[in-house]
Parts: C-alpha cells; structure tokens; sequence
C-alpha cells in the first residue's frame, strides 16, 4: 500500500487539500468496485493537530502531526496563499521534514503555490518546475537555481513534481494516478471528476502583466513606449536610441530587468493586445493581425501559438461567445 501525506500548511488554499484526498479515496473506491484492493492510504499532515485557515472559516483536523509519520511514499504540497514571504515563514519547521522523507526514498509533489514551498527546501535547485504563471517572476526572483518553465502543466523531476496554476493540479494528480495505477484507471479517474487528461500547457490562460516589478526606471520607460505604440515597427536600435547606449548593453540591461528580451517583449505586448480582441471584439483574425502590427499571416499565427499554445482559430474560438439574443415571448 501506498502511504500519501498531504500535508496541511498555514494559509494553504483549502481546495488543494481536498482535492487530492478526495481523488485518491475515489481511487481506492475504484479499485474496490473491479475486485482489487485499495492501494493508497492517504493521511492530512501537519505541525499540529488543528489548523484554520481563510481568516479561520475553515479548519483542518490532521490524521497525524509530521512526527508521528515513520514513513511516506508521496508528500502532497498544497498551494499556499496571501503574501508568500509570510507563508514560508509561518511554514519553515515544514522543511526539514520534507527534506528527510525525501532522503528516505518519499516522492514530493508541490500544486499551484506550493511550489515555493518546495522549492524552499532547496530540493529543486538545478531542477525543473512549475508554478501558477502569475507568481513566475517572483519565483524565479526568490529561486533562481530553479529551472522554472513557463507555461507547463507539470514537471517531472527526479521524483519531484509539480504544477502549474489554480485547477491545473488535477492534471498532476491524474499524472500520478496513472503512475501508480495505470492508464484506465487513470482515464476512469478523469471521466469521473470531467478533468481534461492530457492537457499540457496553461498558457492559454496566461496574462501578460508587462513584468515592470523591477527598480530600472529607464527601461520602464522604454516598456512604456513599447506598450502604447506597439501598432508600429519598434525595432531595437530605435530603442537603445532612446537610452542612449550601446545596442548590446540595452539588450542585457533590458533582459536583466524584465527576463525577456525586447523582442519577446514586444511579442507578448502585441499578443496580449490580440488576445482582447479576439475575447472582446468580431474582427476576424487578419484584421487583427494588423491591428496589433503584424502584416504575414504566418509569423503571426507562429507567434500567436508560441505564445498561447493555440492557434488565433482556436484561441477566438475558445474565449469568444456571441451574447445569445433573447426572444420576446
């Protein structure tokens, strides 16, 4: 049998606990209904015997506190909340737990948040991993040994997992199943709780927040002069101009900055201003091909998908509805 403890943070989002307790109980129920035995015991873990979170609205009764576990196969990290400088101090006594059933042979998955909890650790140094893609940049400012992909739905590193933002753990959790059960039980598992198996990317769902998190008001402005005339041909001379500097010192010092370069910078601009028209407007794709500043259909659509994961087809298509007209009686 296989011992999973999930453990049970301060400010952890209550979903992330439930979620995987709820689906490897299913499992077990699963395996019951075809004639096998149940092959997870799954156990809430904790500092302490009783936990409230979200301002106390909810409280989680823990089966064991973590010194009295032996031994654990898989360590569910459910997603933290609120300020995450906070939430790994109020959690720090969890790491070296973590670190020694790892060292004893336990597999560690981190959802959504988590992951700064696991990283934390210093387990992922050197090693992929996935978060919710709103918090990338302040991972990767808090971890930078940590190979943080964008966009991914899980990564699978050495006996490390995770994932990436909000409900996209489900994908994980399906991932898991299917490692320890097999790929029907797996697909029964995804039918059951309606999850999309094999999704692999959220970028779909990602925003482009324009990364001006940092101290270097000068490239702000260059940001800034990108943002509002991102219709135009922008090209980087024209930017380093305007700094006064050296093309290849304004491309360094751009990148340090915003962890792009400037031409992926202007890409994700001029996709994210495509991305609101497709959801806001009924302009078909040519028209706002050019309206964001592309004039060849197929470096748009490359870039389009590169960025999105779908097609400008797809992506119009997915968030897009027509405002269904109501009928007088």
């Amino acid at each position: 049998m296989k011992h999973i403890s999930i453990l049970v943070p301060e400010t952890a989002v209550i979903e992330a606990i439930a979620d995987p307790r709820y689906l490897f109980t299913a499992v077990n129920e699963f395996l019951q209904a075809s004639g096998k035995s149940p092959l997870f015991k799954v156990e809430l873990v904790g500092l302490t015997k009783e936990i409230r979170l979200n301002n106390s609205l909810f409280t989680v009764h823990t089966d064991k506190l973590i010194e009295d576990v032996d031994k654990t196969d898989l360590i569910f990290i459910p997603a933290i909340s609120g300020n995450v400088s906070s939430a790994l101090t109020l959690n720090r006594d969890l790491l070296p737990w973590i670190i020694k059933h790892h060292a004893k042979g336990a597999e560690v998955a981190s959802l959504c948040m988590g992951a700064f909890l696991l990283a934390s650790t210093g387990l992922l140094d050197g090693k992929k991993c996935s978060t919710h893609w709103l918090f990338a940049n302040q991972f990767r400012a808090m971890f930078p040994d940590v190979d943080l992909v964008d966009g991914s739905i899980i990564t699978d590193a050495q006996g490390l997992y995770s994932s990436g933002g909000a409900n996209s753990y489900w994908n994980l959790l399906l991932y898991l199943v299917e490692k320890y059960t097999d790929r029907d039980t797996a697909i029964l598992a995804a039918k059951y709780f309606a999850i999309d198996i094999d999704r692999e990317s959220q970028l779909a769902f990602m925003m482009f927040q324009g990364q001006k998190g940092h101290e270097d008001e000068k490239i702000k402005k260059v940001q800034e002069f990108i943002d509002t005339n991102y219709q135009e041909k922008i090209t980087v001379d024209q930017l380093a101009d305007m700094l006064a500097i050296g093309r290849r010192s304004f491309e360094r010092r751009f990148k340090s900055a915003t962890k792009n370069t400037v031409i992926e910078y202007i890409q994700r601009v001029k996709i994210e201003a495509a991305k609101r028209s497709f959801e806001s407007s009924r302009k078909n794709i040519t028209e706002v091909m050019f309206d964001v500043g592309y004039t060849d259909t197929k470096s748009f659509r490359d870039v389009f998908k590169k960025i999105t994961g779908l097609t400008p087809i797809e992506y119009r298509n997915k968030y897009h509805k027509e405002v269904p007209v109501l009928q007088q009686a």
